[in-house]
């Protein structure tokens, strides 16, 4: 088992009695982290706050789960999520004093294989159950990576015959079957074929396609990164690889030259086949014939295998390349960059919304003020951190950009919304100004998050309820006099008014101004909310009136709501008031 295939490990530890048992376990698993549980554990690579939250959170990830700890415990935590077999990843249970090794999940993803590596560190047999498995020590539905079986609904009857007594007879090339225990022989009568070529398979014949097969695909070098939208017809290759009798699923991957990155033909072909997109960063001509001969060469290192042209002219390439082996695309170029930009809401991890936590779950790097990373929690296995200074927008983007045109997975965290004053407006900002032609490669995703002015308002009902406005108070990046005017115009407009950063340690007397701008306008009891450090250990909800508003209770963690003439103000059982702006005007 290539365990460098394979997403990175966890070892979860309840205990510290657990960690040297830990400890020995990852000798043998390439980037094995161990995590602990905060409350009583002392030594560990990643510290966790609830146990059945992170261990969904790293098995919805596709995270390889070793649970020191009862198997019942791993089951019962993760049985909500139990509705896929081919996407589960390996889960295994080791005892507390390393006697049993137990897989319980992802046997379609080296489970069996994990267990015997931790089980011959520990030096036990693993608790192995999979009939077949014991028997053959292969798993037919879980083929080492670079070989896809084609008819998986065949295989469970299939192993059942080889069980029963029934005996095999291999064709092509798979020595991860001939070095199994597998009953081979050269007239059995069950077939498993090997090949890159279209087969017929049927209840007594697998198929399994080797993915030696490459699409290279390449441009005119003087092609602009931004513009290159020279297209590649899917249907054109499906149509040539046929002719060829080639097999789709026989695709390892497609290969480009990172200058390609943009063209959305090339990334829609991979995303229709399937298959992994992978970007090289040779010195490339203006020649689109001689740049797909050349990722050729680089990948199959011989100029012997054959080689299919499927579109080929000096603008664009497309060449279908049949490796004599099986060929790994990780291990060439890099993927295209994606940047996500994500709001965390006001601060709790309960009001991110699926969309920023999958966001998070799936990142390589994760980017931004050191602030709003601490909300977001312990770094997953593999994932690295990058903090920066709050005043730093333009540069933190930048290099979040930057980060993404080497291929990494990006994740660049604001608070509340990323578009509200926050870190999606620098990132489009810099890509208008700048203008780097890298950056059009990189995939690029919003995540949207509650904002403060949202949070405030639900704490205390509905003061939002009708038309609203936002202005910031801080004059870093506009006058004061652009600020005063807006807020006159909201005033006079009779807008409910939500104020960002009112204040700063060197900046007081604008929220007094903005004060006695709305007072022209609005009666000095209209409802005034202050929502301070909200969801966090110091939150605080303060309503007063327009009149009461003072400075010296606000800081730039604070957001203040201020109502229109409309906005009122009703009593609550608890002798607090419920704040709300009615839908109409009489």
């Amino acid at each position: 088992m290539n365990l460098s295939l394979l997403p990175s490990p966890v070892v979860i530890v309840l205990t510290q009695t657990s960690v040297p048992l830990a400890r020995q376990i990852i000798q043998d698993l390439p980037g094995g982290q161990i995590y602990g549980l905060s409350t009583r554990v002392t030594d560990a690579d990643v510290f966790y706050e609830e146990f059945g939250p992170t261990l969904r959170e790293l098995f919805t990830v596709g995270t390889p789960i070793i649970g020191i700890c009862a198997a019942g415990i791993l089951i019962r935590t993760l049985a909500s999520l139990l509705n896929n077999k081919y996407l589960e990843p390996p889960v295994i249970a080791v005892a507390e004093d390393g006697s049993a090794v137990v897989p319980l999940l992802g046997g379609l993803h080296g489970v069996n294989d994990l267990a015997r590596i931790i089980a011959s560190r520990l030096e036990i047999p693993p608790g192995i159950t999979t009939t077949g498995d014991i028997r053959f020590r292969t798993t037919l539905l879980n083929p080492p990576p670079g070989y896809i079986l084609a008819n998986p609904e065949d295989a469970k009857g299939f192993i059942a015959n080889l069980i029963a007594g029934h005996t095999l007879k291999l064709i092509g090339d798979a020595p991860w079957l001939y070095e199994s225990k597998l009953p081979i022989v050269t007239n059995g009568n069950l077939t498993i074929q090997v090949t890159e070529k279209n087969a017929q398979p049927s209840p007594n014949c697998l198929v399994y396609h080797p993915q030696k097969i490459i699409l290279a695909i390449a441009s005119n070098h003087s092609q602009n990164f931004a513009t290159n939208h020279l297209k590649i017809d899917r249907e054109l290759i499906l149509t040539t690889l046929a002719e060829h009798n080639l097999a789709i699923n026989a695709i390892a991957g497609i290969f480009c030259p990172l200058t390609d990155g943009a063209n959305p033909s090339i990334i829609a072909i991979a995303d229709q086949l399937n298959r992994p997109l992978r970007f090289l960063h040779h010195e490339f001509r203006e020649n689109a014939i001689v740049n797909a001969t050349t990722i050729v060469a680089e990948i199959l290192k011989t100029s012997t295998s054959e080689i299919i042209p499927i579109v080929s002219t000096p603008e664009i390439t497309c060449l279908a390349a049949i490796s004599t082996k099986i060929i790994h695309p990780q291990e060439y170029g890099q993927p295209r960059g994606k940047l996500t930009i994500v709001g965390t809401g006001p601060g709790d991890k309960m009001n991110m919304s699926p969309q920023v936590q999958t966001a998070l779950a799936n990142a390589t790097d994760l980017v931004g003020y050191t602030t709003y990373l601490n909300l977001v929690g312990p770094l997953l296995p593999g994932q690295t951190r990058h903090d920066s200074d709050n005043r730093q927008e333009l540069d933190r983007a930048r290099f979040a950009l930057d980060l993404a045109t080497t291929g990494k997975n990006v994740v660049l965290v604001s608070s509340g919304d990323p578009g509200i004053y926050a870190m999606a407006t620098a990132v489009f900002e810099v890509i208008d100004t700048d203008k780097n032609p890298a950056w059009s490669t990189v995939e690029i995703e919003v995540a949207p998050g509650i904002s403060a002015v949202q949070t405030a308002a639900a704490r205390v009902g509905a003061p939002i309820g009708h038309d609203f406005c936002v202005i910031s108070l801080s004059d870093i990046l506009k006058p004061w006099s652009i600020i005063a005017q807006r807020i006159e115009a909201a005033a006079a407009a009779d807008f409910v008014i939500a104020f960002y950063n009112p204040v700063s340690k060197t900046r007081k007397q604008q929220l007094v101004q903005a004060q006695e701008i709305l007072l022209r306008y609005r009666h000095p009891h209209t409802p005034v909310i202050l929502g301070k450090n909200l969801t966090r250990s110091k939150e605080e909800v303060i309503i007063q009136t327009l009149a009461e508003l003072n400075q010296e209770q606000v800081d730039m963690g604070t957001v203040i709501i201020v109502g229109s003439s409309r906005t009122k103000t009703i009593p609550r059982h608890d002798g607090g008031v419920w704040v709300y702006t009615p839908r109409w005007y009489d």
